[in-house]
């Protein structure tokens, strides 16, 4: 039975304890980035980088299945009973307790583990997107572990990561999963015009400008949200690339939403969002307004990426299918879904 449950377990917008949480961050932010590297070493590469994320679990945070030869092995991060788990297609299995440890501990534990179910591959130690690039196996400094403090972050992610999706689901252009980024350590969604953007030219520390030229290949409008340990705490954000003219003017929603010249991007406190009327339609009006203005701004084409009727949940109708020019069927299936959608209860 978990013993460090969260007391507001049950509040699905919880406060948070940042003010307080820093060193586990920056202690869980490492071991993430160690695990994280051993799935980009192996993973076949994607493009903006989606090998080599992690993602949101009913427990805590995944890799998803890793190829090692002609087997598959997975690492969860649980949150609930405080370990991380390591199992593989063959049957093989170890865990490693979350508990005060140094950088330096947990990676020799993590690779020693590896090395135990046969699995040999080796990662640059040194972090990245971080300005202090001390090697993890010299890492003795990040060694604090308050699981009270980790499940919280897990709870801010569990939501985060629940009304991203739901804002996803608003657009049929190509668009990436909800991915947690374990270099810059947020989660964060892209959609994206179809049209190629300029060469990034980098800046994240202890990062390759090519590796942010990768990421940034094409024109994007991304929303994330960030564990913060400075005012005003954790936040949604949100930003356009490459950045139109007139963006830091454009009207936003909901009040409290802002534009940070230093970070250069939308943000949206937490705390904000959690003390709203209803949460939910606070992210989301916050999503939709930085997407909408950006897109036009950009001159996106908007009527081929966003889906013409709202899709019903669980799906009873195609949404993403728009009419063709010069298409009788097409045109009638539109007209008969413009009908449909105008009888709908608003």
């Amino acid at each position: 039975m978990n013993s460090h449950a969260h007391p507001d377990a049950l509040d699905a917008w919880p406060a948070l304890p940042w003010r307080e949480w820093e060193p586990t961050m920056s202690t869980l932010h490492m071991w993430v980035q160690v695990v994280g590297k051993v799935r980009m070493a192996l993973a076949p590469p994607l493009n903006h980088w989606w090998h080599v994320p992690l993602y949101v679990t009913a427990r805590g945070l995944t890799t998803s299945p890793i190829p090692y030869e002609a087997r598959l092995f997975q690492v969860d991060f649980d949150f609930l009973d405080h370990r991380v788990l390591v199992a593989d297609s063959l049957g093989g299995a170890f865990t490693l307790a979350l508990e005060p440890k140094s950088v330096a501990r947990f990676y020799r534990e993590f690779m020693a583990g590896l090395q135990g179910l046969g699995i040999d591959v080796r990662i640059s130690t040194r972090p990245v997107e971080v300005s202090d690039a001390t090697p993890f196996e010299e890492d003795e400094r990040h060694a604090a572990y308050d699981p009270g403090h980790a499940a919280a972050f897990w709870r801010g992610l569990l939501q985060a990561d629940r009304v991203i999706k739901v804002f996803q689901s608003g657009f049929v252009g190509k668009a990436s999963p909800v991915q947690f980024f374990w270099g810059s350590f947020d989660l964060a969604a892209s959609r994206y015009s179809g049209r190629p953007a300029p060469l990034h030219g980098g800046g994240a520390p202890n990062c390759g400008t090519w590796v942010m030229q990768e990421a940034y290949s094409r024109e994007e409008h991304s929303v994330g949200w960030w564990p913060a340990s400075r005012p005003p705490g954790p936040a949604f954000y949100a930003y356009v690339y490459p950045e139109p003219d007139g963006l830091r003017a454009a009207p936003l929603s909901p009040a409290g939403a802002s534009f940070d010249a230093q970070l250069a991007e939308f943000i949206l406190p937490y705390d904000v969002v959690r003390q709203a009327a209803d949460p939910d339609a606070a992210a989301q009006a916050f999503f939709q307004s930085t997407y909408e203005a950006g897109a036009d701004l950009a001159d996106w084409d908007r009527a081929l990426l966003e889906p013409r009727v709202p899709p019903d949940r669980p799906p009873t109708r195609p949404w993403s299918t728009l009419p063709t020019r010069g298409d009788a069927p097409a045109r009638a299936t539109h007209r008969h879904l413009s009908r449909q959608r105008a009888q709908e209860p608003r």
